[in-house]
């Protein structure tokens, strides 16, 4: 707990809606995450896990699964975090692994299409 919340009586800790999540927007409520598991040490990714709906049903499936993991699947590097998607709840996860993995070379496709630099010019001209 952060020093400034330590010293807050309990009841503002308690009560406060920006802390127990009563203001989340209507998005954070309807829409879908996927949870994923990667790798911090290797870059390597697991894939998709599942697709939930609601932020906070996500992140209370992904303190599950962080409390089921082995000391040594953690120790290795592996970890969980959610994404926003555009994928319905309860997706297969193999699909939206592959639907994932697919957008992501798509948005990496275009980011190189548009940090191509023109082809210039030589600047002396041919003699």
């Amino acid at each position: 707990m952060s020093p400034e919340i330590a010293f807050l009586p309990f009841c503002q800790i308690r009560f406060n809606p920006s802390w127990n999540g009563l203001f989340l927007t209507r998005d954070y409520l309807t829409a879908s995450f996927a949870i994923i598991r990667h790798n911090i040490r290797t870059y390597q990714s697991a894939g998709v896990l599942a697709v939930v709906r609601g932020k906070q049903n996500a992140e209370s499936t992904v303190r599950k699964l962080e409390a089921c993991q082995s000391s040594s699947d953690q120790l290795e590097g592996w970890r969980y975090f959610i994404e926003k998607t555009d994928l319905k709840a309860g997706t297969d996860p193999a699909e939206a692994t592959q639907r994932r993995q697919a957008e992501l070379e798509g948005r990496e496709l275009k980011a190189l299409q548009e940090t191509k630099a023109p082809i210039l010019p030589s600047p002396d001209p041919p003699r």
